[in-house]
């Protein structure tokens, strides 16, 4: 009720100003969100690839399962895929 009371006041191109102005903010916001997103999944990429890297260099050291999961986080799942 009170946006139609406002409405009624602007002009159709105060009105159309408006609206772009808030679709650029939207636009901008859904893009800041993005690059967000795709940082924070770059950084748990970049992250996953290293502990496998880590991992790998463990077993040739011939260190137990159980210290190479404690230290990478990785799953022994993930750690014998590594040895194929």
């Amino acid at each position: 009720m009170v946006n139609d009371d406002i409405r009624s006041w602007l002009t159709d191109e105060e009105r159309q100003e408006s609206y772009e102005k808030g679709l650029a903010e939207g636009r901008e916001e859904g893009r800041e969100e993005g690059r967000e997103e795709g940082r924070e999944e770059g950084i748990a990429i970049g992250e996953t690839k290293n502990n496998k890297a880590i991992a790998q260099k463990m077993l040739q050291l011939g260190l137990t399962m159980e210290t190479i999961t404690n230290v990478t986080g990785l799953s022994e799942n993930d750690i014998r895929s590594l040895k194929d």
